[in-house]
C-alpha cells in the first residue's frame, strides 16, 4: 500500500514539473513575442490592415542651355478601384463611364474584379480626376499623377525622346538620362479592416516623393529652331524624302542643334505623322528614328577634308603639288569620272580641293596607301561610335584592309564605296579644324537637384593628336578658300570668315539616280565656334550639294552668327 502511494507521488511529482517546464516555456514564448518581437509583429499587422497606393514622383524639368524648358510635366489623376471597399458598383460604373468616356462594360469588369487594387485610366485631367473625387463613391481612388509635357511639340523630337503612361523615358535622352529625371516615388498608406475596407477616421500615413533632378541640355531653343525652318524650306523647295542638319561646337562637342525631317509630336507621339505602307509599330519606330545618329550613308565629297588632312599629315602631297585632271581616272579595268565632265586641266592641290576634283583625291590615296589611309580615319575616329548620349547610335561599314585594292582605295578617297554616319563625320571634320582633339558629341551638359541645389557637370572625353595643329591650320585656310573661291561659294557670307565642303553622294543601287546633297561648314573659319551639317536626302530636280545644301547652311549662319556674337572680321569691297 505505501509502495503504492510513493508511485503517485512520483508521477505526481513528474507531471507538475512538466507542467511548471511548458509553463516557463510558454511564458518565454510570451514574453519573447510580447517585448523582442513586438516591433516585428506589429509590423506585420500594420502590412495586413494597410492599402499602399503609390504617388508618382515628378518627373525633372529638361532646359536648353540658356534655362529655357523643353520638357516639363502637367497634373493629371489616375483612377482606380478598391474591390473590398465597393458598396455600390452601378453608381461607380455609370460615373465613371460618363466622366472617362470609357464603355460600361470594361469599367464593371474591372469594377467586379476581385483584386487588392485596379487601375482604371491613368493620365485623366485634373479637373475630370477632381470631379469624381466630389462624388464621394466608396471603394473609388483618385490620386494625383504627373504627365510628361513638351511645350515646342515637335522640335528636336528625335533628339528628346517622350516618356510613356509610367512616366518612364521611351526613346531619345528620355531614355538615356532615365534615372536622372524620373526620381522616387511616393505613397499613401491607408488602415483598413480585416475585409479590407477602410476604417472611418483613421488617418492615412504619407510618404511624401522625391521629384527628379532638372537636366541641362547643350541644345539652344533658338539655333534648334533656326535650324528646322531652314530645313523645313528646302524639304517643301526640293520635295526631298528627308533632311537632316547638325550645329555643333567643334571645340567640345556640345550640340547646339539636331533637326532630322520629318519630325513628330512629343504630345502625341503615337500618332503616325505621314502614310505608309508599313504595320504601324514598324511606321512608328521609323518616325521615331533619329538618322543623324542610328543610320549610315556615303558621305561623298565632304569626306575629302579627311583625305586632305591624311595627305598633308603623311607628307605625300603639298598644297602646291601639281595634278591633271582630264575629267577621269583609269584605275585597273575601270574608268573613274570626275563631276567636271570636260576635267579641270592643271591644277594644284589646293585648287583641287577648291574644285573638289576626283583624279586628285585618287591620287593622293593612292600616295597613302590602304595602310596610312586606315590609320588616320582610326584617329579620326571613323571605326567607332561617337559616344554620344542618345541611344541606338550606328557604326561605320567598312573594307576589311585585306580586301582593299586600287578601285577601293580610289573611290575611298572621295567618300564612296563605305559608310559613316553624319556624326562620325562631323566628329572627324571637328578634330581636323580645331587643332587635332578628338571630342565626344553630347546634348548633356549637367543635372541639378532643385531641392539641394546641388550640381553634377557630366564629364566628356577628348582626345588629342587626330591630326597635327600645323596640318589644322592648313586645313581650315584650304576651306576658307572652298567656300570663298571654290565649290563652296553659295554659302558665302559677306563680312564673316567661312569654310566647308560640299557634297553629292549617290544613294545605292546606283541605278536609282538618287541622291544625297550636302554641305559641311564652320565659322570663324580661324577659330570655328560653330561647325554644321546639311543632308538633303532625295532632292528633285537639282541635286548638286553646292547648289542646294550650301545655301541652307548660309541661311542659318546668317542667323546664328550675328547671335553667338561672332563679329564681322572684315568688309568686301567691290
Amino acid at each position: 500500500m505505501g509502495k503504492s502511494k510513493t508511485y503517485h507521488r512520483k508521477k505526481c511529482l513528474f507531471l507538475f514539473c512538466f507542467l511548471c517546464l511548458l509553463l516557463l516555456i510558454l511564458m518565454g514564448r510570451l514574453i519573447d513575442l510580447m517585448i523582442f518581437q513586438a516591433d516585428h509583429y506589429s509590423k506585420l499587422a500594420t502590412d495586413l490592415h494597410q492599402r499602399e497606393r503609390s504617388i508618382k514622383a515628378a518627373r525633372g524639368i529638361v532646359y536648353d542651355r540658356n534655362g529655357v524648358k523643353l520638357a516639363s510635366n502637367s497634373q493629371v489623376c489616375t483612377i482606380s478601384v478598391i474591390h473590398s471597399q465597393i458598396k455600390d458598383p452601378d453608381s461607380i460604373v455609370k460615373l465613371l463611364a460618363e466622366k472617362l468616356n470609357l464603355g460600361e462594360e470594361d469599367i464593371r469588369n474591372k469594377v467586379e474584379k476581385v483584386s487588392s487594387r485596379e487601375k482604371i485610366k491613368s493620365n485623366v485631367p485634373k479637373e475630370t480626376g477632381d470631379e469624381i473625387r466630389l462624388a464621394h463613391l466608396d471603394g473609388v481612388k483618385v490620386d494625383e499623377d504627373y504627365k510628361r509635357y513638351y511645350p515646342y511639340d515637335d522640335l528636336a523630337s528625335k533628339v528628346l525622346g517622350f516618356c510613356g503612361s509610367d512616366n518612364q523615358g521611351i526613346v531619345g535622352l528620355e531614355v538615356t538620362y532615365d534615372e536622372v529625371l524620373s526620381g522616387q516615388p511616393g505613397k499613401i498608406l491607408t488602415l483598413t479592416d480585416y475585409k479590407g475596407i477602410e476604417i472611418e477616421n483613421a488617418p492615412e500615413e504619407r510618404v511624401e516623393p522625391i521629384d527628379g533632378k532638372s537636366l541641362y541640355l547643350s541644345i539652344d531653343v533658338n539655333l534648334q529652331q533656326y535650324a528646322m525652318q531652314a530645313a523645313k524650306k528646302v524639304m517643301k523647295q526640293k520635295e526631298a524624302k528627308s533632311v537632316s542638319i547638325i550645329l555643333m561646337n567643334p571645340q567640345n562637342g556640345e550640340i547646339y542643334a539636331m533637326v532630322d525631317l520629318p519630325e513628330y509630336n512629343l504630345n502625341d507621339p503615337f500618332t503616325l505623322n505621314q502614310k505608309t505602307d508599313l504595320k504601324k509599330q514598324d511606321a512608328l519606330n521609323q518616325m521615331w528614328r533619329n538618322s543623324c545618329i542610328n543610320d549610315t550613308y556615303e558621305p561623298g565629297s565632304t569626306f575629302k577634308i579627311i583625305t586632305a588632312a591624311a595627305g598633308l599629315s603623311e607628307g605625300v602631297v603639298g598644297l602646291s603639288d601639281q595634278f591633271s585632271c582630264p575629267g577621269y581616272r583609269i584605275i585597273e579595268d575601270r574608268k573613274i569620272r570626275c563631276h567636271k565632265v570636260g576635267g579641270h586641266g592643271t591644277e594644284t592641290f589646293k585648287e583641287g580641293v577648291m574644285n573638289s576634283c576626283n583624279p586628285v583625291f585618287m591620287d593622293v590615296g593612292a600616295r597613302l596607301g590602304a595602310k596610312n589611309t586606315y590609320k588616320y580615319w582610326r584617329k579620326l575616329g571613323l571605326f567607332e561610335k561617337t559616344g554620344i548620349d542618345v541611344p541606338g547610335e550606328a557604326n561605320s561599314i567598312m573594307h576589311p584592309i585585306k580586301e582593299i585594292k586600287a578601285v577601293e582605295l580610289a573611290t575611298m578617297s572621295f567618300g564612296q564605296s563605305f559608310q559613316i554616319t553624319p556624326l562620325q563625320l562631323l566628329r572627324a571634320a571637328s578634330a581636323v579644324v580645331n587643332g587635332g582633339k578628338l571630342v565626344t558629341p553630347h546634348f548633356g551638359i549637367k543635372s541639378v537637384d532643385e531641392n539641394t541645389g546641388e550640381e553634377t557637370v557630366f564629364p566628356w572625353t577628348e582626345k588629342s593628336g587626330a591630326v597635327s595643329k600645323e596640318t589644322s591650320d592648313i586645313m581650315k585656310d584650304v576651306l576658307e578658300a572652298v567656300v570663298s573661291e571654290g565649290t563652296g561659294k553659295n554659302a558665302k557670307i559677306e563680312g564673316y570668315r567661312i569654310g566647308g565642303k560640299t557634297a553629292t553622294s549617290q544613294k545605292l543601287p546606283r541605278s536609282a539616280h538618287k541622291y544625297i546633297s550636302s554641305f559641311l561648314g564652320f565659322a570663324p573659319a580661324d577659330n570655328p565656334i560653330i561647325m554644321g551639317l546639311v543632308l538633303i536626302n532625295e532632292p528633285t530636280g537639282i541635286y548638286y550639294g553646292g547648289t542646294i545644301a550650301a545655301p541652307v547652311l548660309k541661311e542659318i549662319f546668317e542667323n546664328v552668327l550675328p547671335y553667338m556674337g561672332v563679329k564681322e572680321s572684315y568688309v568686301e569691297t567691290p
